[in-house]
């Protein structure tokens, strides 16, 4: 029977106390981590208005969050049955074995009530489970160089075509289709909010996306007609710049991205992406805001595709984007990622507001990755490659400060 939560008043306080009455009947979900725990998690307790509360594990994971590495709140559905435990442990053991039904039933156990409890519990069953396990333990190894067949067999997949068609049920195309010394190439960046597939060539980043986004295979499959098949597992330096600049952005280090951007849109969409990226940290716009900002009041649902249609997360900040009423709208990475990322730039508008009362140094980019820079009074700004200008004057805030178009035409 599920447990009948009281308010959340009541569950905050039992989260700051470490109140072991609701240990295995209550969790927390924290958005601005993405992670859920047991309210007796000894981690730093998180701020009031960043906490979900669920009466179930299944809950959580169904809302995007995953389970805390401290307090590991699988435990008590793992005490509390001793099938659970017992298969958890065993694919934490060996994360690319192939498991059916037959190995359930070698271990003494129903599947059908083996289904149940994890489907209850975890809001997937366990072969599921075991199954994206195998995938990307054998993925994970493919921008290593790993052979496709290689890369198959360490993920416990004996048939070539299942490989193939279970990876390309998760990423869009099958492994075969990424080349070797590919024009583009592909890898996986782990980030505070989860992992995130990034595609880039020598020169420029044309994918940053969050790895559970439905629209990803699609995105994938657009960029390998545009290299004409030339898309591979691997790094180029802008893949490395990235992952950099996004630590520096989820440790509150940097809000500016100054890696070479490529997004591929058409004129429209490239001049929502380019005021997104006008919008400051801390800040939100409604999609009418946007819509002016780029001299078509009438536009807002075009605006709203647009922003949809981003394929550089978090560095093309679609997240900033909210409804006409204030509320949050949808967003690929998942409405907890939104929230989350909102809270963290925050820190950044406090600290920038800080900053201009002192003659310190602005940085900007442009959307091809020209960085600007220069002091807050009256100064005329040039772009690293002599690509565009921006002009701050005195008594201007930061945030009021105006681009120009380079000549790349972004």
């Amino acid at each position: 029977m599920m447990f009948d939560l009281p308010d959340d008043d009541t569950l905050f306080a039992a989260l700051l106390a470490r109140n072991p009455a609701y240990d295995g009947r209550a969790y927390v979900g924290v958005t601005t981590t993405g992670v859920f725990c047991r309210l007796t998690c000894p981690a730093r307790k998180p701020k009031r208005e960043n906490c979900q509360f669920f009466d179930q594990i299944g809950a959580c994971i169904e809302a995007g969050y995953r389970p805390c590495k401290r307090c590991h709140p699988m435990s008590p559905a793992a005490e509390n049955d001793p099938a659970i435990a017992r298969l958890l442990g065993a694919l934490s053991d060996d994360p690319a074995r192939r498991w059916g039904e037959r190995d359930i039933m070698a271990l003494g156990l129903n599947p059908s009530t083996v289904r149940r409890a994890f489907k209850r519990q975890f809001g997937m069953t366990f072969l599921e489970m075991a199954r994206l396990s195998r995938l990307r333990t054998g993925a994970e190894m493919l921008p290593k160089g790993t052979r496709v067949i290689d890369a198959q067999l360490e993920a416990g997949y004996e048939s070539p075509a299942a490989f193939r068609n279970a990876f390309s049920r998760w990423l869009g195309l099958p492994p075969g289709r990424f080349a070797k010394d590919a024009m583009l190439r592909a890898d996986w960046i782990d980030t505070r909010l989860g992992v995130m597939i990034a595609v880039s060539d020598a020169h420029a980043l044309h994918l940053l996306e969050f790895t559970e986004r439905k629209a990803l295979p699609g995105e994938l499959k657009r960029l390998y007609t545009f290299a004409k098949g030339s898309l591979g597992f691997g790094r180029f330096a802008p893949t490395d710049r990235i992952e950099a600049e996004l630590d520096a952005f989820f440790d509150l280090r940097n809000d500016q991205f100054e890696t070479r951007l490529a997004p591929h849109g058409t004129a429209f969409t490239q001049d929502v992406w380019r005021a997104l990226r006008k919008i400051p940290a801390g800040e939100t716009r409604s999609y009418s805001d946007v819509a002016r900002a780029i001299g078509r009041p009438d536009a807002s649902r075009a605006v709203a595709r647009a922003n949809g249609a981003n394929p550089i997360a978090i560095v093309i900040p679609c997240h900033r984007v909210l409804g006409a009423d204030g509320a949050l709208t949808g967003y690929g990475g998942g409405l907890w990622r939104k929230q989350a990322l909102i809270e963290l730039e925050r820190g950044f508008a406090r600290h920038e507001k800080s900053a201009l009362s002192r003659p310190n140094t602005l940085k900007r980019a442009c959307l091809c990755g020209a960085a600007f820079e220069g002091g807050p009074h009256g100064r005329v700004m040039h772009g690293a490659f002599g690509q565009a200008t921006v002009q701050v004057v005195k008594g201007q805030s930061v945030n009021d400060m105006t681009f120009g178009r380079c000549r790349n035409g972004l």
